[in-house]
């Protein structure tokens, strides 16, 4: 099917031609490293490339009929897996954390197919002009919030491994090369950015509806930025810390992620709607 001929044929296999590349590309980055890094790091790099080339066809929906932007929950998802990669590249830059190449590798993999599999019907014509921005918006709180929790991970590993006694406390950042206390804090001002993204992202989605509804995308995201308020109302006057703190990050990132990507993936999936 994804190789029929003809032009139809053609332009069905075209976003599939760059996904299957940062699979493959993704599947080496997984495999252990002991010597050396750089063949690792590479392939996680054309991995990252790749599958931003795959996510412009897929929402611009190169050669499909009828042509308009797509996006459901396929590339919703794998857009912010690629948002958390570039933040984890510009971050490398800056110290090393090398227990996340293999986490990002693997979560990587399966999302980049999963977007080529089910791009979605959703199209943006005829809308504000503003609606790009709030979608913009949206899908970058949900890279910031990725990256936290992706931080917030190595965090709890870390403080597991110090109760253990498996990392002396002066090396408190233990296999991730990084104290606790600057991994506490760059998890954080993750969470802090896509606290005022999404804040941004909602307040323009409610200026652009002539009419509130009261759907499970916009409950579940009132709710999602209600914990993280919480949160961060939470650190500066309770002082809440390490797996308290960690476990009101999972739940709103967990709401977030029924908000968009959750309730688009049964109407499209499960219930076979086209939204528009």
């Amino acid at each position: 099917m994804i190789l029929s001929s003809g032009p139809v044929g053609a332009a069905v296999a075209w976003p599939w031609l760059p996904a299957l590349g940062a699979a493959l590309a993704y599947l080496v980055a997984m495999l252990p490293a002991p010597d050396g890094r750089r063949l690792h790091t590479v392939a996680l790099q054309l991995g990252w490339v790749l599958h931003g080339l795959a996510l412009v066809l897929e929402i611009s929906a190169v050669g499909r009929e009828p042509p308009g932007v797509r996006f459901g929950f396929g590339p919703a998802l794998s857009l912010t897996v690629w948002f958390v990669l570039a933040v984890h590249a510009v971050e490398s830059r800056l110290f090393s954390l090398p227990g996340v190449r293999r986490q990002l590798a693997t979560v990587g993999a399966p999302v980049v197919l999963l977007a080529a599999a089910f791009p979605g019907e959703m199209r943006l014509e005829g809308g504000s002009a503003w609606l790009p921005l709030h979608w913009l918006l949206g899908i970058a709180s949900y890279g910031m919030f990725g990256a936290a929790v992706l931080h917030a991970m190595l965090l709890d590993r870390a403080e597991r491994l110090l109760r253990l006694k498996l990392i002396p406390p002066q090396g408190a950042g233990g296999p991730f090369g990084l104290p606790l206390l600057r991994l506490e804090r760059l998890t954080f001002r993750f969470v802090e950015a896509g606290f005022v993204v999404l804040s941004a992202a909602l307040l323009l989605g409610a200026w652009l509806s002539p009419h509130w509804r009261w759907d499970h995308k916009t409950v579940f995201s009132l709710l999602g930025w209600a914990t993280f308020a919480l949160l961060i109302a939470g650190r500066l006057i309770w002082g809440w810390r390490g797996r308290r703190a960690t476990r009101w990050l999972y739940a709103g990132a967990a709401l977030l992620l029924l908000a968009y990507i959750g309730s688009r993936f049964v109407l499209e999936v499960v219930l076979h709607r086209v939204v528009a």
